[in-house]
């Protein structure tokens, strides 16, 4: 059936893939693909052979309409993304919406996605969370933290090795250093690590050693 399909790809084992999402990425006409390159490695680990064209952020606005007019024309397009989820801090939601309004089915499979691991080992409340994703690197940011500063459930924020040093201190000034919070980093692969503590102590740690990998932050909220 002509439809769009976002299927989720691990975050770092490759063995977190579904036998439902291989199947559909053999049979499917088209793979959109965030990076061909690490897309490539894993449909080459499963023996994908199918056609890969790269969709995003860069070019999504300009194929968007070619796309849907194949899926109308009777194709089925897959999208996924270097890692987790398409749409959660990926390209995707610009595609989707445009199905939608052109009345194209989209379907997504249950699957991958970093924040959600993450969330359960940090050990803060997570009946209730607030997911924000990477924060605006520059205008906006101050102004999202201290709207943050007030939330009462579990904050969820993706950040690079790079700009967690800032961002943590970022988060002691307008939290307080006293709140508690978790990083965790290269979930389901090999050196998988979450650091749990109040901000100071995450700061304190990270000072002394060099954050690397995919990094989730979790943050409590305020308590009443």
């Amino acid at each position: 059936m002509a439809k769009l399909i976002l299927i989720p790809t691990p975050v770092g084992n490759l063995e977190d893939m579904t036998f439902r999402a291989v199947r559909l990425l053999k049979e499917v006409d088209l793979i959109l693909a965030e990076d061909t390159r690490t897309s490539g490695i894993l449909l080459k680990h499963y023996d994908i052979r199918n056609r890969l064209q790269s969709h995003h952020k860069f070019n999504e606005h300009r194929q968007i309409e070619h796309i849907v007019q194949r899926i109308r024309a009777g194709e089925c397009v897959a999208l996924i993304s270097d890692a987790g989820t398409p749409s959660i801090s990926d390209p995707g939601f610009l595609l989707v919406r445009e199905c939608v309004r052109q009345g194209v089915e989209v379907e997504c499979l249950p699957g991958a996605t970093a924040f959600v691991p993450a969330l359960v080992v940090s050990g803060l409340p997570d009946e209730r969370f607030c997911f924000e994703g990477f924060l605006p690197l520059k205008k906006g940011r101050q102004t999202r933290l201290r709207a943050l500063a007030a939330e009462e459930r579990s904050m969820v924020f993706y950040e690079s090795p790079l700009r967690l040093l800032k961002t943590l201190t970022q988060f002691s000034e307008t939290f307080g250093e006293d709140r508690q919070a978790s990083v965790s980093r290269e979930l389901s692969k090999r050196y998988e690590e979450t650091v749990r503590g109040t901000l100071k102590d995450l700061l304190l740690h990270f000072s002394a050693h060099e954050p690397r990998g995919e990094l989730v932050v979790v943050v409590s909220g305020l308590k009443k």
